[in-house]
């Protein structure tokens, strides 16, 4: 191992470990904003299941992400190193400032601002269809969460005093699968340059990625869990149950065929359809503003700073 791969798998950990602080309000957001479940009890269900989605489940889209963004077949550590960077940075900012955005788009740009600058082929057809993806998601999210809202609403007993505690238990269940979900879908984005520059393979690439993001669940996941938790839908039981399952379907549907999507956009999406079968003024509009100022600010600063990062490395 040279020391540009040590490098190159510590800053990708670093990335890692800002994602899964990151995702803590899209995988658990529902479950702990109708109390089903305690802060510590989220975080600590959260962290095994995104290790075991990462390390077991990530493969196909990490052999897309790490072969089919760059048309060649291999690059160098330096570039690698430049893109996770670009990308870390960014994430960590919108982290630290508790806006839900997608690191996704955020790497997806990142390699594009990097393989610009440094005359990289990029295979533009992959992220044509991973943008088409990016825009359907959240309408479909929409209006989903919209249909499931209005049919937990007319289930017999589903808002019940009696049936709340299981439909609690339910929708811990659902938190579960989708931070399984998280751990198969994200950390492609830290790790899949493992497989590009060809450092490891799949599962050893998924093992290290998905120890990143356990421990930045564990770590940094309070802020992100309680801004999605309670700033920008008034949830009732009915709403959280239908904008996690939600979720959870796109963002599988979409790993099951090798890509990956936004997890806060396919919640965050959901969140807004189950906030409209309620009426307006549950949503509240400035923060959804707010993270919509965030998905579009996030890829134009990938592109930026990789770009910036690609020109540093091929000055040096």
């Amino acid at each position: 191992m040279t020391v540009a791969d040590v490098f190159l798998v510590l800053v990708a950990l670093g990335f890692a470990w800002s994602m899964g602080a990151h995702y803590t309000g899209a995988c658990m957001g529902m479950p702990y904003a109708t109390r089903s479940i305690s802060l510590r009890g989220a975080l600590w269900t959260m962290a095994p299941l995104t290790l075991i989605g990462a390390t077991f489940l990530s493969h196909k889209v990490l052999g897309n992400v790490g072969h089919n963004i760059l048309a060649a077949n291999q690059i160098g550590s330096a570039p690698a190193i430049a893109i996770i960077a670009a990308a870390f940075l960014l994430t960590t900012i919108f982290t630290q400032r508790r806006i839900p955005t997608s690191t996704i788009q955020i790497l997806v740009f990142c390699v594009i601002g990097t393989g610009a600058a440094l005359g990289l082929a990029i295979r533009w057809d992959t992220i044509i269809h991973l943008a088409v993806l990016w825009v359907v998601a959240p309408p479909i999210a929409f209006v989903l969460g919209y249909v499931f809202t209005r049919l937990f609403d007319v289930l017999p007993g589903f808002a019940s005093s009696g049936a709340a505690g299981q439909i609690g238990r339910a929708l811990v269940i659902v938190g579960g699968a989708a931070s399984l979900t998280m751990g198969a879908n994200d950390v492609s984005n830290a790790t899949a340059v493992f497989l590009t520059t060809g450092f490891s393979g799949p599962l050893l690439a998924g093992l290290i990625g998905g120890a990143g993001l356990a421990v930045g669940v564990l770590t940094w996941g309070r802020p992100l869990l309680e801004r999605v938790a309670f700033d920008v839908v008034r949830m009732d039981m009915p709403m959280a149950t239908a904008a996690q399952l939600v979720q959870a379907i796109v963002v599988l549907t979409a790993v099951l065929f090798g890509y990956f999507t936004s997890m806060n956009q396919a919640l965050i999406g959901a969140m807004a359809g189950t906030g409209f079968a309620r009426g307006r003024q549950t949503i509240d509009r400035k923060v959804i503003f707010g993270i919509l100022r965030g998905w579009i600010i996030g890829p134009a600063a990938g592109a930026a700073l990789g770009y910036v990062f690609g020109v540093l490395i091929k000055l040096a």
